[in-house]
C-alpha cells in the first residue's frame, strides 16, 4: 500500500499550532513512511513555526471576522470563497487519504471541502466552550476529539471522544529537568520561583499589574521569571537590574521554564491549561476577556473547581491581586498534583492517533 498521506490544519495561535505539530509527531511515530502537508492562514505565525518544526505549508487567503467592524470584514466574503478554491486545489494535488483540524482560520475551508470530497475528517477543539468554526465543522466531520466533558452541547454525540489535549513531548519529561532548569536560568535554589506568563506578545493588564508589586514579591522573599511578551519588552527589560527579576520577551524553553516553577501566572489558553493540569504545581489564572465567548474563563473554572488552581479576574487585579498570591503561597503543592492529574490527560496525542488508525481501517 502507498504511504498514508495526511493533511493537518491549525493555527493564529500557539493554542492551535502545538496540537497540530504533537498529533503529526505522533503519527509519524505509527507510520514512518507517511507524507504530511499543513494548511495555515497566509500571513498568521503557523507560516513560520510550522516549517521551523520540520513540516511542509500550503497558505489559503482566510480571515476571522472582525468583531465590531463593517468595514474591517469586506474583504471576508471574498476571501472565504477564494479559500474554498484553494482548498479544493490542495486537497485534489495532495489527495490525503485523511484531514485533520485543530482550530483556526483555515481549518474550516480545508475541512468542510474534504467532508465534501469524501475524506475522512477530525477536528480537535481544545477548549470547554467550542468556536463557530467548530460548531460548524461538528456536523460534518467523522470524529470530534475533546478536551472537557460535557461537549454534547456543542457536537452529536456520537461522533465524541474525550481525549485531552495534546502536549509537547517536553512538557510531559518536566520532572527530570529541575536541576538543569536552575542552572539554565541561573536561579537561587534558596528561593522560591514564581512564573508569569502572559502570551506571546504579552498582556497589558497582568504586566501594569506585576510591575507595580514588585517590592511586594522582593519581601515575599521569591524571585520572578517574567515572560512580559515581545511588545513590552523593551519598557519593562530595566527592571532585569533586580537581583530577583528575569525580564524575557518570550521563553521558547517551556519545558526548563515549567520545570524551574514553584508557583505561576498565567492566561488560561486551552493549551496552557492542560499543561498547567500535567505539571501539577499551584497557579494564580487570569483569564483573557478579549477572546470569544470568554472561553478562557469557562477553561479555568475546570482547574479551579478541582481544588488545584485559583482564578482572578482582570477587572480585579488592583483590589484583589495580593490577596490571591497570598493564597497561592500557602496551597499545599503535594495535594495540587493529586487535585490536577485528575483532570490531566498525558496520553492525549496518543489516543487521537489511535482514534485516526481506527478510522483509516473502518
Amino acid at each position: 500500500m502507498k504511504p498514508y498521506k495526511f493533511i493537518i490544519s491549525g493555527g493564529g495561535t500557539g493554542g492551535h499550532i502545538y496540537p497540530s505539530i504533537a498529533i503529526a509527531d505522533a503519527l509519524g511515530d505509527s507510520f514512518s513512511d507517511a507524507k504530511f502537508l499543513f494548511v495555515g492562514a497566509k500571513g498568521k505565525m503557523e507560516m513560520n513555526k510550522i516549517p521551523e518544526a520540520g513540516y511542509p505549508i500550503k497558505g489559503i487567503w482566510i480571515s476571522g471576522l472582525q468583531r465590531g467592524s463593517i468595514f474591517k470584514n469586506i474583504l471576508f466574503p471574498f476571501k472565504l470563497i477564494i479559500s474554498f478554491f484553494q482548498s479544493a486545489f490542495i486537497l485534489l494535488r495532495f489527495r490525503p487519504h485523511f484531514v485533520i483540524g485543530t482550530g483556526g482560520f483555515a481549518s474550516g475551508p480545508i475541512l468542510l471541502i474534504a467532508h465534501y470530497f469524501k475524506i475522512k475528517t477530525l477536528i480537535q477543539e481544545q477548549n470547554s466552550y467550542a468556536g463557530i468554526t467548530n460548531k460548524i465543522l461538528g456536523k460534518r466531520v467523522n470524529v470530534v476529539a475533546v478536551a472537557f466533558p460535557n461537549m454534547s452541547r456543542f457536537f452529536p454525540e456520537n461522533k465524541i471522544i474525550l481525549t485531552g489535549n495534546p502536549v509537547r513531548k517536553a512538557i510531559l519529561e518536566v520532572g527530570l529537568k529541575r536541576d538543569n532548569a536552575f542552572q539554565f536560568f541561573k536561579l537561587d535554589s534558596s528561593k522560591k520561583t514564581l512564573v508569569i506568563l502572559g502570551g506571546s506578545l504579552g498582556a497589558e493588564q497582568i504586566n501594569q499589574t506585576i510591575e507595580s508589586h514588585l517590592s511586594f514579591f522582593s519581601d515575599l522573599g521569591i524571585q520572578l521569571i517574567w515572560q512580559c511578551g515581545k511588545l513590552y519588552f523593551d519598557r519593562l527589560k530595566r527592571h532585569n537590574e533586580l537581583n530577583y527579576v528575569q525580564v524575557h520577551p518570550f521563553i521558547q524553553d517551556m519545558d526548563l521554564l515549567y520545570a524551574a516553577s514553584d508557583y505561576l501566572i498565567s492566561r488560561a489558553g486551552a493549551s496552557s491549561v492542560s499543561e498547567l493540569a500535567l505539571l501539577g504545581k499551584p497557579v494564580l489564572l487570569i483569564p483573557s476577556p478579549n477572546v470569544a465567548e470568554n472561553h478562557q474563563y469557562h477553561n479555568a473554572k475546570y482547574l479551579v473547581n478541582s481544588g488545584g488552581a485559583l482564578i482572578l479576574s482582570e477587572k480585579d487585579l488592583k483590589d484583589q491581586f495580593k490577596e490571591s498570591i497570598n493564597q497561592l503561597m500557602i496551597i499545599d503543592r503535594e495535594k495540587v498534583k493529586d487535585k490536577l492529574s485528575e483532570f490531566a490527560k498525558p496520553n492525549a496525542t496518543q489516543e487521537i492517533v489511535l482514534k485516526i488508525i481506527q478510522e483509516l481501517k473502518a
